[in-house]
């Protein structure tokens, strides 16, 4: 693991090294659909990553998001985000992230997600804990959903699509003390595990925006499954994830609505 490990943290910080060195400057932005986008510096950084990784492990398989979205099976699956949060990076605002996961045999095993904005480097190996910056970190100790600040997304086909999140966004806008929606889902797994968000929860993820998330939350003490609150995988779309005490709260407040929804 320790090879591993070394080899995830030094390619996110290059890739954020990179991302910092072309942020707010003229670069040019492509759309895949009507608000989702790619930037020359997604591409960029992850070509940094993957060639390194490439070189470094060549029997391992890629997964990432831009150009390796559908890889040859294999035992070891480096899994990437090269530019979590390109909307907001197109933009300009400063929340976004390098995240990068290691699955062996479908059991996730290392992670790195690194925030080059702030210089949070968030690691996490399977048995280990979770770490930033070199300290431990652990998930909060808010023990109800009334008390407690909690983070999401909303799909890119929010405007054409059923499954928009915005149902569940109301009701917890209700419940919770508090809602933010930042931006960078890599950064709100890592948000939770360090206890400044008390739950984050998605209902369009892919596995390159939680690999590393999923295995940070759960080494920092926290509880991440599906909407139904089985164990979940990084392969299903939908995703609750907070400091466990709360976790209950949440499932009931989601598979309320969806029953409303079903009902209607």
């Amino acid at each position: 693991m320790d090879r591993f490990e070394t080899v995830a943290v030094e390619l996110a910080r290059e890739a954020g090294k990179l991302l910092m060195s072309r942020f707010r400057t003229d670069i040019e932005v492509s759309h895949k659909g009507e608000v989702d986008l790619v930037t020359e510096v997604d591409l960029a950084a992850e070509e940094l990553i993957v060639s390194r990784i490439s070189s470094t492990f060549p029997g391992h398989t890629i997964l990432a998001e831009e150009n390796y979205s559908a890889p040859k099976s294999g035992s070891h699956t480096w899994i990437i985000d090269p530019l979590d949060g390109t909307v907001n990076y197109a933009h300009g605002i400063p929340t976004f992230a390098v995240s990068i996961g290691l699955e062996i045999d479908g059991e996730l095993v290392c992670g790195a997600v690194y925030n080059p904005v702030l210089d949070e480097l968030f690691t996490a190996c399977s048995g280990g804990g979770a770490i930033c910056n070199g300290k431990p970190i652990r998930v909060s100790s808010t023990e109800k959903l009334t008390d407690s600040i909690l983070s999401t997304g909303f799909p890119y086909d929010i405007r054409t699509g059923k499954n928009n999140n915005l149902d569940n966004f109301r009701e917890f806008a209700l419940r919770a003390q508090g809602l933010r929606r930042g931006g960078s889902a890599a950064l709100d797994f890592c948000y939770v595990a360090a206890g400044y968000l008390d739950g984050f929860w998605e209902l369009s993820l892919h596995p390159w925006d939680c690999a590393a998330g999923y295995l940070i939350v759960r080494e920092a003490g926290g509880t991440v499954t599906n909407l139904s609150g089985a164990r979940g995988s990084i392969y299903e779309p939908e995703m609750v994830s907070s400091n466990g005490r709360i976790h209950q709260e949440m499932l009931a407040v989601l598979q309320g609505v969806r029953s409303l929804t079903r009902l209607s």
